[in-house]
């Protein structure tokens, strides 16, 4: 770790790893702010399973977000620092709860300071599903990448790939067909392939006109981390979620799209304008037909699911923007 990074580690009134009772499992969170009366933002991370950028790893990392704004950062229960076996006994449902207790320990650690929700696609299913339950303990939520409905087996992908070569285009559309009431093996396998293509053949993941994301940097700066070992590090990547079907399976047959008429604090998605994972397009009729004020999107250019270099400076403005 340099020196810069120490330095500034030490200069923050927060920055402290805790250990808390989430979901009925002990887990380790991040606090790291500049000063004590900034707003709170609570980061929800995508995956299952992947804490990158925002994870435990990162104190001392990101001093542009915690200059700004108190951050949790939380590995979700079976990856990274939290590392343990995913099973096919957890459901959405487990890991809303352990948002919404970290929640209410973070409310009553700072009582008097605004409260907000930042999820990445997996995360923002977190994300709305607590604002559903607790509105009275948030400002407001932020999310990027919004997974509603239709996730990967909609329209859109089958025309996504129109001029790839005919092997794939009829490799996909076999995929597709099989639908998701298939075995567990197979599901996974289709998964698998179907997200290589998307990433070869398409912008749908990363959009291929734009910068991408300095994930390396991140990378490097979380094998140097003051809170990591290195078994930490590597369960960023490979982790308790190797096996885990039933989350996959939740999110391929939900359909969150009704739900939006019911949030009571203030909801901003982010969604790159070629994202047909989690369809930009689905996320711009929900949000008109939902009729919620509360409810409002913005579509960033030239970014797919994963946000570009770009995206991420958006990210950062439009989310100080909502917090402050």
């Amino acid at each position: 770790m340099d020196k810069a990074r120490k330095e500034y580690i030490r200069s923050c009134e927060v920055s402290e790893l805790l250990t808390v009772e989430l979901g009925g499992y002990e887990q380790k969170i991040l606090i790291e702010g500049k000063t004590k009366n900034l707003p709170v933002v609570i980061c929800l991370h995508g995956g299952p399973g992947s804490p990158v950028p925002f994870s435990v790893g990162c104190r001392g990392l990101f001093p542009e977000w915690t200059q700004k704004a108190i951050m949790v950062f939380w590995d979700q229960l079976g990856c990274g620092i939290n590392n343990r076996l995913i099973d096919d006994s957890f459901k959405t449902e487990n890991f809303v709860d352990m948002t919404c207790d970290l929640v209410n320990f973070v409310k009553e650690k700072f009582p008097k300071n605004k409260l907000f929700l930042f999820g990445v696609s997996w995360g923002s299913i977190l994300s709305l599903q607590s604002a559903l339950r607790i509105p009275e303990k948030l400002d407001g939520v932020f999310v990027y990448g919004q997974v509603l409905k239709n996730l990967f087996f909609n329209g859109e992908v089958t025309s996504a790939f129109e001029g790839a070569p005919e092997k794939v285009i009829k490799q996909v559309n076999k995929i597709l067909e099989t639908g998701v009431d298939c075995e567990d093996k197979i599901l996974n396998k289709n998964l698998k392939t179907l997200y290589k293509l998307l990433s070869k053949y398409t912008n749908a993941y990363t959009n291929k006109n734009a910068a991408p994301a300095p994930i390396g940097k991140i990378i490097k700066g979380l094998m140097q981390s003051p809170d990591y070992k290195f078994r930490d590090f590597m369960a960023v990547v490979k982790n308790g979620y190797a096996k885990n079907i039933s989350l996959l399976r939740e999110h391929l047959n939900s359909d969150l799209s009704p739900r939006l008429s019911e949030l009571k604090v203030k909801y901003l998605m982010l969604q790159g304008d070629t994202d047909i994972v989690t369809s930009t397009a689905n996320v711009l009729k929900a949000v008109e037909s939902c009729g919620n004020k509360n409810v409002t999107v913005k579509v960033v250019k030239n970014s797919g699911h994963m946000p570009s270099s770009e995206a991420m400076e958006e990210c950062f403005k439009t989310l100080l923007q909502f917090v402050q």
